[in-house]
């Protein structure tokens, strides 16, 4: 049977890769077309681009999003990144703690505190895993990493593909509710690259959830890399269903247009986002920050942290672009610039 560590080494194999990209579906980002301000009457170089998430100021409205942990090569990742986002004033995600909660001598490997000392560090768990501990126990993951806050993953469709994982999915809106209502720190609910609808951020709002992150699809599919693993490992019947439903999944863009309504607190708009472009347009969409994940690792891995810097510098570059281009002074500017939404986005935004 495969290790948690080696199911964690093997995601983090596939994430620097285009191999586990959606096929053909879009975030649908894309469709959100900004109007040209041609008199911003703005200082570009004075843009002010922070945003308050989660009771930090970010200097920009940017996370590195929850990868990896687990491992040694992931220990190595995950201090990289951290420091990059405390150098650069970015909120900054780790990956699933199960393997921390089922082994503790991997905790090292999420341990990023003392490179990052004044980081938004959100710390992760998934609703199946929660549901059969304590909220003492899930608690301790929080405080072994020093996390700001805990995210709380949703992802049945990888799951389903997964040899050997879970296939019981009971209880879950019951152990939000009370994990929500136990724990100290705020509890963001996310998905895994299938995005929220809004059927679902209604219910999570009933519950008490005042966070929620979209992990939406378009940009990796974590169906795709369980399914990568279970052709490595000669299951087809895995292999098939993962086929199946490789673009399984609500767009980002459409996650977080119909949940920016609903009245969170604060929308992270994950999944697909690769430039500040992107980052640009699920502002406009009602997102507080945009959560990037895969090309960063990419960027990380072919140039090292110069790479990785390059590449978060590439993206402020383009969303203070977007900003001036638009008038907009601030991210609450931005948020309210006007834009023009193409019709299959207005078409989710309508029925998801």
């Amino acid at each position: 049977m495969t290790t948690i560590g080696q199911r964690k080494a093997d995601h983090l194999a596939l994430c620097a890769t285009d191999e586990v990209a959606f096929k053909n579906k879009s975030t649908l980002l894309e469709q959100v077309r900004f109007i040209h301000d041609a008199l911003p009457d703005l200082d570009a170089d004075a843009l002010d681009l922070s945003a308050q998430v989660l009771g930090k100021t970010l200097r920009a409205p940017i996370v590195i999003a929850a990868m990896t942990g687990g491992t040694e090569e992931a220990a190595r990742v995950n201090r990289e990144l951290s420091s990059i986002a405390e150098e650069r004033g970015y909120g900054f995600g780790l990956g699933s703690q199960r393997a921390m909660h089922v082994r503790a001598e991997s905790t090292p490997t999420y341990a990023v505190r003392e490179g990052a000392p004044t980081t938004l560090i959100l710390g992760n768990i998934g609703v199946v895993q929660a549901r059969e501990m304590k909220t003492e126990d899930v608690l301790a993951l929080v405080r072994g990493v020093g996390a700001d806050a805990l995210c709380i993953h949703l992802n049945p469709a990888m799951e389903l593909v997964q040899p050997g994982g879970d296939r019981d999915f009971r209880g879950g809106l019951d152990t939000i509710r009370r994990l929500v209502q136990e724990l100290p720190v705020p509890v963001i609910v996310k998905e895994t690259g299938c995005g929220l609808s809004s059927h679902v951020g209604k219910r999570l709002v009933e519950a008490g959830v005042r966070h929620v992150d979209t992990s939406g699809a378009g940009g990796t599919s974590w169906v795709a890399v369980e399914t990568k693993r279970a052709e490595a490992a000669s299951d087809m019947t895995a292999r098939a269903l993962g086929e199946a439903f490789w673009d399984w999944g609500i767009p980002t863009g459409a996650s977080v247009g119909v949940l920016a309504p609903l009245g969170f607190d604060t929308v992270i708009a994950t999944g697909g986002i690769m430039t500040g472009l992107d980052v640009a347009r699920a502002i406009a969409l009602g997102a507080h920050a945009a959560g990037i994940a895969r090309p960063a690792l990419k960027a990380l891995v072919a140039g090292g942290r110069a790479g990785a810097v390059r590449f978060f510098e590439s993206v402020e570059d383009e969303l203070r672009a977007v900003m001036l281009l638009t008038g907009s002074s601030n991210v609450a500017a931005l948020r309210k610039a006007p834009r023009i939404v193409g019709s299959e986005l207005r078409a989710w935004l309508e029925h998801a």
